[in-house]
């Protein structure tokens, strides 16, 4: 059975929308994800309340915390690591890439051709990221063709994330895993690479070149 996580999903700690997370949790399992990101705009600290959401709901999802950071450049999303406790803040993307690999975090670079918050084709010379967010629920389909591309073109994996502000959002995108998903190898699956973005809306059944 394929494990599906929306990877990248905001509520009320994010400071721009009024979610709550819980309504998050329970959207995801109705629709039958196995696993939900929440990936908080700027500092991992944001979404330090979502720990008791993860003791409550923990034996019928899996819960994870990440952030959506801004690099110098752009957006990307950081899982593995507390990047408050970083020297990265307004950092480049490939410093942000570097010294998260070396705490042994994930930088995946998010809606990567946006017009803005966006690394744009910059991403196509950047070492050490393990994929590009492909699918984001947000972006227009044209927006994720193009990051889909680009990842094929590196050889690298795509994920997709609905970029949730509301409950109702969770799950148009998600991350499709091949192996079941822990928070033990929840890390190591992301850097192998084992997975691909999943675009839910009607508009996604486009065939991608």
């Amino acid at each position: 059975m394929k494990f599906k996580i929306d990877l990248h999903v905001h509520s009320k700690y994010s400071g721009d929308t009024d979610s709550d997370p819980e309504e998050c949790i329970l959207r995801a399992i109705e629709l039958g994800l196995r696993g939900i990101a929440f990936t908080e705009h700027y500092y991992y600290g944001s979404s330090e309340p979502v720990e008791l959401l993860k003791e409550k709901y923990g034996d019928r999802i899996l819960i994870v915390r990440g952030v959506e950071f801004s690099s110098a450049e752009g957006h990307c999303l950081i899982f593995g690591t507390n990047t408050d406790t970083l020297a990265i803040k307004h950092a480049p993307i490939r410093d942000v890439v570097r010294i998260v690999s070396e705490a042994g975090g994930v930088v995946i670079p998010s809606h990567p051709y946006r017009s803005v918050n966006s690394l744009g084709d910059s991403v196509r010379t950047l070492n050490g990221i393990r994929a590009l967010e492909g699918y984001n629920g947000c972006n227009l389909h044209a927006f994720n063709v193009k990051a889909i591309e680009a990842a094929k073109a590196m050889n690298i994996s795509f994920t997709g994330g609905s970029d949730a502000h509301a409950p109702g959002e969770v799950g148009s995108c998600y991350t499709e895993f091949g192996d079941a998903v822990t928070d033990e190898n929840f890390i190591d699956l992301l850097k192998k690479g084992k997975y691909l973005g999943v675009d839910t809306r009607k508009i996604s059944r486009l065939m991608i070149p």
